[in-house]
């Protein structure tokens, strides 16, 4: 599956060009004019990472930023002409991963982007213990624990499983769960999608997998 990235930027003219420079790179894109339509997409959709836009109508890149880090570690790159120490301490206190000053080079903009995306995807290959709401599972045994006790869980369970833990309070459309759990060559349909979930939140006894109507499920962290 594609990576899929947000860009919440109110300009179109580098809307139109960061957009370009992604898809020619082989990231799939989604576009947002403002920072409640970002919100908006963030919610409705999976992402890999966020290029977020500092000064925007309506609500701006920080309060953005502060809104989407109560609900995700998503990575957030900041893309702003603000280049005031201030501004990117402020940036940095809302844990962004990056911040980069317009004008901006196009290769940088690449190579931070795709820099991000790797640590990432390290820390995810590192990590043995998946935990959440009494829930843990160790990538390596493929043992699975709710609340300290043993849960049994088909192949397919367990990489569904597995995929919520590492996209926690992220909403991830069926086409997601399928590629990344079945694969390309999936012939079923959505049933046996919403059959395995099903099994998989009787399996656990909490109802921590949440239906987003239309669009998938949503894997949601107990406060």
């Amino acid at each position: 599956m594609k990576e899929h990235i947000l860009i919440i930027e109110d300009e179109k003219a580098i809307q139109s060009v960061l957009y370009e420079l992604l898809v020619d790179a082989g990231y799939e894109v989604s576009l947002a004019g403002d920072g409640v339509e970002g919100l908006m997409l963030f919610r409705a959709k999976s992402f890999s990472l966020i290029l977020l836009d500092i000064m925007m109508p309506k609500i701006d890149g920080y309060a953005v930023c502060e809104l989407i880090r109560k609900e995700s570690e998503i990575p957030i790159i900041m893309l702003t002409a603000m280049d005031e120490e201030t501004a990117q301490i402020r940036a940095f206190e809302l844990r962004v991963d990056d911040y980069i000053t317009k004008p901006f080079s196009l290769k940088l903009v690449l190579m931070r982007i795709e820099a991000v995306l790797r640590r990432i995807r390290g820390k995810m290959e590192d990590q043995k213990i998946l935990s959440a709401n009494g829930i843990e599972l160790n990538t390596e045994s493929r043992a699975v624990y709710r609340n300290g006790s043993p849960v049994s869980l088909t192949q397919l369970e367990f990489e569904l499983l597995q995929t919520f833990l590492n996209h926690k309070n992220q909403v991830l459309t069926r086409d997601n769960l399928i590629s990344q759990v079945w694969g390309y060559d999936f012939e079923g349909d959505e049933k046996t999608v919403n059959i395995h979930i099903m099994n998989l939140r009787r399996k656990l006894g909490v109802d921590c997998i949440r239906t987003i109507r239309g669009v998938g499920y949503k894997f949601e962290i107990e406060n």
